[in-house]
């Protein structure tokens, strides 16, 4: 099959396609009887555009290109937890159903075989193919009704680990049937894409989500599982969630599946609305993402800063490690936001932020932790020392 000599065939067994030769299933296509044993973070994706959270520019600027049909070749990059796949499958849906989901959309993952052989046959194959038969309206009202099904999708999410061959085979099948496929590529970082791609996509950056937009859906799984967590919890599993909201949803299972007391042996199963579940507090909430407790950090800052004595800033950090099982690499973490709140000369924050920086990097690479503890200890008393000469 060369590009110079193939033409737009017209196709009916689109389905082999779009499911591939390994029997592929998206998680966008499960059945509703799955739902009740998929993770949180598959049982709560948007199934529409509305319900995704944040990012509300990039969406109006979907919904127009949907509605004008006039989508261009996308590419969506960002930080893992943004949003990016559920958008994209939010607006398959919107274009073609749910129903037809499985026709026109061909989704290939990381853990998906995506080498230039499958760039050249199976990805190649579903773009070439041209639907024959009309379809029914879009889910989302827009859509088909529109002509917006006129084309089919193709999804290849984690972009960035397909090779440079897979990605230059990629580039001339986009030119070539643009007329009834759209690409939509999904990466981390676009750096590790090929320029020729990046320069055929329209971009749209997805950032940390904002705590207010991860605390809406926080808080509505909350309410539908009937989790049981104090009011600080939740502040303390979206402050540490870091705009990531994959990260949010799987902590707080994690916190609620340990919440639930153990069933005795040969015990008969206790309905749901029976169990009585512990109270998820801050301190679980740090204990299972394993980040150091605001009170650790803030004894340690004090004895950095108030404790002229470097032997006892030595143990006394060593010692907090221990009790409650600290990584060095996290208290650096920490560390260095309580610093940044000071308010001190300029040339004292550098001293502080390099020496952490420089630390962290030999930390990163294998140094020893009870030699680079010390290296901390005198990085922020050396600072100290400036600070206050």
């Amino acid at each position: 099959m060369s590009d110079s000599g193939d033409e737009m065939d017209v196709d009916v067994p689109i389905i082999m396609a779009a499911e591939g030769a390994k029997g592929k299933r998206s998680t966008a296509n499960l059945p509703v009887e799955a739902e009740d044993s998929l993770p949180w973070i598959e049982k709560y994706r948007p199934a529409t555009l509305a319900d995704v959270s944040g990012h509300q520019d990039i969406l109006s600027t979907l919904n127009k290109f949907v509605d004008t049909n006039r989508l261009p070749h996308l590419l969506l990059y960002g930080p893992p937890g943004t949003g990016k796949t559920s958008t994209i499958l939010a607006l398959a849906r919107h274009i073609y159903g749910a129903e037809n989901m499985r026709q026109m959309v061909l989704e290939l993952n990381a853990s998906d075989d995506r080498g230039i052989d499958v760039v050249r046959e199976q990805i190649k194959t579903f773009a070439s193919t041209k639907q024959i038969f009309s379809i029914s309206g879009g889910g989302g009202g827009g859509g088909s009704g529109k002509g917006g099904a006129g084309y089919k999708l193709i999804i290849l999410d984690e972009a960035d680990a397909m090779t440079n061959a897979a990605q230059m085979a990629l580039r001339r099948i986009m030119e070539k049937y643009t007329a009834n496929t759209r690409f939509c590529i999904i990466a981390n970082y676009a750096h590790k894409l090929s320029p020729a791609l990046l320069s055929r996509c329209t971009r749209f950056r997805f950032s940390p989500l904002k705590e207010v937009d991860i605390r809406v859906l926080v808080d509505k799984v909350i309410e539908e599982e009937g989790v049981n967590i104090l009011g600080e919890a939740t502040d303390a599993l979206v402050k540490l969630s870091k705009g990531d909201m994959r990260r949010a949803l799987n902590v707080l299972q994690a916190c609620h599946a340990s919440s639930t007391p153990l069933r005795a042996k040969d015990a008969p199963k206790t309905p749901a609305a029976d169990i009585v579940r512990e109270t998820i507090t801050t301190e679980t909430i740090y204990t299972c993402i394993a980040a150091p407790p605001p009170d650790a950090i803030r004894e340690i800052v004090d004895t950095l800063l108030n404790t002229t004595d470097v032997t006892s800033c030595l143990n006394t950090i060593n010692t907090l490690k221990v009790a409650q099982g600290l990584a060095l690499a996290d208290i650096i973490t920490a560390l260095a936001e309580e610093l940044g709140r000071l308010e001190v000369k300029p040339e004292v924050m550098i001293h502080w932020l390099s020496g952490l920086a420089d630390i962290e990097h030999r930390v990163a690479g294998g140094g020893g932790e009870v030699v680079q503890t010390g290296a901390l200890v005198g990085v922020v008393r050396n600072g100290v020392e400036l600070w206050r000469k």
